[in-house]
């Protein structure tokens, strides 16, 4: 793929973002392809080393905000024909609702990933207070001259699972921010892509 290709082709996908925006989106890979072409890279190993239109979106998805895409996305390209009008509330009991559906079950699904890592970094901050407490109950007991060394082991036991569990919740939450961060840069990308 050429710079005229690569530029064309970004220009078609950068159809969700404002004119002004696109224009300028434009100049800079150019510029980019430009200076790594005078750095003795041929065009297409400098497309290659910018990472293609997906990369490049994937990298203005990154960097522009959720709203001023919606906003854009949103913003009127022409004035609706009656017959528009009419089937778009005619058509509201049907496509409200499904909407609406769909709308809910993504954020449910959002906040039971974030729900479970926050019951699971309960669960482990309650197994090492109990194991906390479990040792401070071996001490007493062995102040008192009764030596019970089944506290320990519940100390250990207890100590044992909570260091599980804290490695357990340390790589779900970088799963859950994966996951998150993946889901708001497709969302952004699907609105920079725009109508084809």
């Amino acid at each position: 793929m050429n710079r005229e290709e690569f530029l064309l082709e970004l220009r078609k996908n950068l159809n969700g973002l404002p004119k002004d925006e696109i224009e300028n989106r434009i100049e800079f890979y150019s510029e980019m392809i430009s200076d790594r072409v005078e750095d003795g890279l041929t065009e297409e190993e400098a497309i290659n080393d910018i990472g293609g239109v997906d990369g490049v979106i994937k990298d203005i998805a990154k960097e522009i905000p959720l709203t001023k895409l919606v906003k854009e996305k949103i913003k009127p390209k022409r004035s609706l024909y009656i017959w528009e009008i009419v089937l778009i509330f005619l058509g509201f009991p049907i496509w409200f609702p499904i909407l609406l559906t769909i709308t809910i079950l993504a954020f449910v699904m959002y906040f039971i990933l974030w729900i479970l890592d926050l019951v699971f970094t309960i669960v482990g901050t309650s197994l090492f207070a109990s194991g906390l407490m479990s040792l401070l109950v071996f001490f007493i007991f062995l102040f008192k001259g009764d030596l019970s060394l089944d506290y320990i082991g519940y100390t250990f036991v207890l100590l044992g699972v909570s260091l599980f569990m804290f490695v357990g919740v340390y790589y779900f939450t970088k799963l859950a921010a994966f996951v998150t961060k993946k889901t708001l840069i497709g969302i952004k990308s699907w609105f920079i892509r725009g109508k084809k």
